[in-house]
């Protein structure tokens, strides 16, 4: 490997992803990810958001990532292949995505801050319906909503639990977020919302006591919130690589043509 190619591994714990790694290492020399200049990630969607939030939350520098499929559906990575790693890498099409932040403050006065790739989603915690409070840039946009929850979604998330919600399939470069409400009481024809993508988002949850909620930004949850505050995070741009014929941004606007 040449020194312009300083590649890092991280794998999943998954058996595939371990056995693929044995592969690959007996090809290539690899770098601790501390000391890459790229990281290649195996394992599936779940262990490329995990590593993209071990960049995000541990302050590390942000580099580039080649994923390579090995978990389920991968829809954030590439197929794959033994051989050709370094010439894939060297001529991947690079796609940024700039996450969201979320401020959450609990009924208990606790405030928990945390990045979100996917989406952030506020999610009822009993049998009992949410009720929610939106805020947008500043001013009331619904004043109850009555629902299972709702969601804030990014393009590069838009596919995932957005998509199953019923929110819109949004196009990377649409520079966009979707406000999708999930399994709206009332108002019962509420489709949500799409907004620029530097437009703050507001909710308050309303008699959070009787009605509690959780706040969860892609795998992490905070519990009995108060209020919870969404904002793009333009400080931490995350750049995912992808092979020409593969890419992100071209997969999501096809996915709108999908019917099965």
């Amino acid at each position: 490997m040449s020194q312009e190619m300083r590649i890092g591994l991280a794998v999943s714990s998954k058996q595939s992803a371990q056995e693929s790694a044995e592969l690959l290492r007996s090809s290539y020399d690899f770098v601790p990810v501390e000391q890459s200049d790229t990281v290649l990630a195996l394992g599936g969607d779940g262990f490329m958001l995990r590593t993209l939030h071990q960049m995000l939350e541990e302050d590390m520098p942000m580099r580039p990532v080649f994923g390579m499929n090995r978990g389920t559906f991968g829809f954030l990575m590439n197929p794959w292949a033994e051989n050709g790693l370094m010439e894939r890498i060297s001529k991947a099409k690079p796609i940024d995505i700039l996450p969201l932040k979320m401020v959450a403050r609990t009924v208990h006065g606790e405030e928990v801050t945390r990045p979100a790739i996917n989406e952030i989603s506020l999610l009822r915690e009993t049998g009992r319906t949410a009720k929610i409070e939106i805020e947008v840039a500043g001013r009331l946009a619904l004043e109850e909503l009555v629902s299972d929850g709702v969601m804030v979604a990014t393009p590069a998330g838009s596919t995932a639990y957005n998509l199953s919600a019923g929110g819109p399939i949004l196009p990377l470069s649409a520079n966009m977020l979707a406000l999708t409400p999930i399994s709206p009481f009332r108002p019962r024809r509420w489709p949500g919302a799409i907004l620029p993508e530097d437009t703050a988002v507001r909710f308050r949850v309303l008699t959070p006591e009787d009605r509690p909620v959780s706040a969860v930004a892609d795998q992490f949850e905070v519990r009995d919130v108060e209020s919870v505050e969404v904002s793009l995070d333009r400080s931490r741009p995350l750049t995912l690589l992808f092979d020409p014929n593969h890419a992100l941004d071209e997969r999501i606007a096809l996915e709108q043509f999908e019917v099965g």
